[in-house]
C-alpha cells in the first residue's frame, strides 16, 4: 500500500500548532517515505532515524509545555544541504576532502531553523562544493535522469516526499534548475536576506540561501525563520528580513502584470521550453507583454562567471594546493582559470550589476514579475552533469528573488517549470505573484 506523504510545510505547522498532529508521528511518516524511495533516489548524505525522533520528541515536548507551538516551525522536518554546518552531524560539503568532519557549532542558517522548532532531518547530497561534480542523487522522477544541481539532494527529497521541505543554496542556478528538473517550488531570496555564516562560501558577492518546498507559501514560511541581518554576514544588514509570508497570502490589489522576458540566452533553451513559455505568455493575455532586455544584458553571462570563478579560486585555492589529487579534473580547471583573471576585469565585472538593477528597475515600474525559463529544458537524461544553469544565472548576478514554479510534465513524465524574477528587495510581492500564478491562475497546455 502506498504510505502517506508527508503534509506541506504549512498545513503541518498549523496542525501541529493546534495539537492535532505530533512531530512524533510527522517525523515517522517522513523516515517510511525516505525507506521507500532512497535506494533509488539517493537524497541522504547522512541520516540518523533516532536523531531525528529524539528531536520529534522533545517538538511535543515543547508544545505541550506552552500549550501553543513555541516556534513557526516548532516539529517540522527540514532537509538541510550538506554545505552548511551542523554541530551534531557531519558536515562534508560534498567532498570526500570533508569525510568525517565535525564542525563545533550550527551554522546561522540552521541555528534559526532550531530557533523556530524545526526538526533537522539529516543532511542532502550536495555536488563536490556546491559546485559542477555531481553527487549519488537520482532524479525521482526517472533515475536515469539528473536532478539538477548543486542542490540535487535537497530538491529530490521535497520531490520524492521525503521532507516537506529542506534548504538549498545558488551561486549560479542551483537552486531554481534542480528545483525544475524535480518538479517543486524553489525560492532564491534577494542576495543577503538569509545569512550564510557557517556554510560553505563560494562567493560573497553570489551566494544566496533558499528553500525547496510543495508550495510557494511553505517557502517563505521556512525562509521566515531564516531571514534577517547577522553581524556575521555584513551582506544581510542592505537587505529587509521582514516576513514575507503575510505577503505570500495576501491576494494581489489587482490582477499582476507580467513581463515575458526571453534573455540574450533565449536560443539555447529547447523548442518544447520555448513553445511552453510563449503559451504561458499567451494564456496570461493582456496581463503579460514581452518585454527585451537592453544591449548591456548580453554579456551578463560572461560578467557572472567572471566574478564566479575569481571568488571560487580565492576561496577554495588553499584547498586545492593542499589535496589536489582527492578534487574532481573539473573543480581544479575552474581555479586555474580563476586564478588569471585579473582585478581589473573582477571589478569591472562587478560594477555591471549595478546598471543591470537599475535596468531591471524601469521593467519593475510597469510589471510585477519577469516570466522566463527556468532551464534549457527538462532534465537532461545522464547523471555525469547536472545541467546547465544559463537562465539562472543573470538573475544570481543581480541578486534578485527567484521563484521555480512546476508547471508540467513532458510526455516522458519530466517535470518543466517556469522562473519569475521579481525586483531586488520585493520578496514578499514576488510570491504573492508566484502563488497567485499557483492557485490555478495558468495553466500550459
Amino acid at each position: 500500500m502506498r504510505r502517506p506523504e508527508p503534509l506541506s510545510a504549512l498545513e503541518a505547522s498549523r496542525k501541529l500548532q493546534a495539537g492535532d498532529l505530533s512531530s512524533v508521528d510527522l517525523v515517522e511518516t517522513c523516515l517510511a517515505a525516505i525507506a521507500d524511495r532512497e535506494d533509488s533516489v539517493q537524497a541522504w548524505t547522512w541520516l540518523d532515524p533516532d536523531l531525528a525522533r529524539t528531536q520529534a520528541k522533545a517538538a511535543d515536548r515543547r508544545r505541550r509545555a506552552s500549550g501553543t507551538s513555541p516556534g513557526p516551525l516548532n516539529g517540522v522536518p527540514v532537509g538541510v544541504k550538506d554545505i552548511f554546518d551542523t554541530a551534531d552531524m557531519p558536515t562534508g560539503y560534498g567532498s570526500s576532502v570533508f569525510d568525517g568532519h565535525r564542525p563545533a557549532e550550527d551554522g546561522a542558517a540552521v541555528e534559526r531553523l532550531r530557533a523556530a522548532g524545526a526538526v533537522i532531518m539529516g543532511k542532502t547530497v550536495s555536488t563536490e562544493f556546491a559546485l559542477y561534480t555531481p553527487g549519488k542523487t537520482r532524479n525521482p522522477h526517472n533515475p536515469a535522469h539528473t536532478p539538477g544541481g548543486s542542490s540535487s539532494g535537497s530538491a529530490a527529497a521535497v520531490a520524492a516526499g521525503m521532507v516537506s521541505a529542506a534548504i538549498g543554496s545558488q551561486t549560479a542556478g542551483s537552486m531554481i534548475r534542480p528545483a525544475a528538473f524535480c518538479g517543486v517550488t524553489g525560492y532564491k531570496p534577494s542576495h543577503g536576506r538569509i545569512p550564510r555564516h557557517g556554510g560553505l562560501i563560494l562567493s560573497h558577492t553570489l551566494d544566496t540561501i533558499g528553500v525547496f518546498a510543495s508550495t510557494v507559501a511553505d517557502c517563505a514560511l521556512v525562509a521566515d525563520a531564516m531571514s534577517g541581518p547577522d553581524t556575521r554576514d555584513p551582506d544581510t544588514n542592505a537587505v529587509s528580513g521582514n516576513p514575507v509570508l503575510p505577503d505570500t497570502l495576501a491576494e494581489p490589489p489587482a490582477p499582476p502584470r507580467f513581463a515575458f522576458v526571453r534573455t540574450p540566452m533565449w536560443d539555447q533553451a529547447e523548442p518544447g521550453t520555448q513553445e511552453t513559455l510563449a503559451s504561458c505568455a499567451a494564456a496570461l493575455g493582456g496581463q503579460c507583454s514581452t518585454v527585451d532586455l537592453p544591449p548591456i544584458f548580453d554579456d551578463c553571462i560572461d560578467h557572472h562567471r567572471t566574478v564566479m570563478l575569481a571568488d571560487v579560486a580565492r576561496n577554495l585555492g588553499a584547498l586545492e594546493a593542499e589535496h589536489t589529487d582527492s578534487l574532481s579534473p573539473k573543480l581544479r580547471e575552474i581555479i586555474a582559470v580563476g586564478r588569471k583573471i585579473s582585478s581589473d576585469a573582477y571589478a569591472d565585472a562587478r560594477a555591471q550589476a549595478s546598471e543591470y538593477n537599475a535596468a531591471l528597475d524601469e521593467i519593475f515600474a510597469n510589471f510585477d514579475a519577469i516570466l522566463t525559463p527556468a532551464t534549457t529544458g527538462p532534465a537532461p537524461l545522464g547523471l555525469e552533469a547536472t545541467g546547465d544553469p544559463v537562465f539562472c544565472a543573470l538573475w544570481t548576478f543581480c541578486g534578485t528573488p527567484a521563484v521555480s514554479l512546476p508547471l508540467r510534465k513532458t510526455q516522458n513524465g519530466l517535470p518543466l517549470g517556469i522562473q519569475l524574477v521579481g525586483r531586488k528587495g520585493r520578496d514578499g510581492a514576488l510570491l504573492r505573484t508566484a502563488r497567485w500564478l499557483e492557485t490555478g491562475q495558468l495553466t500550459a497546455s
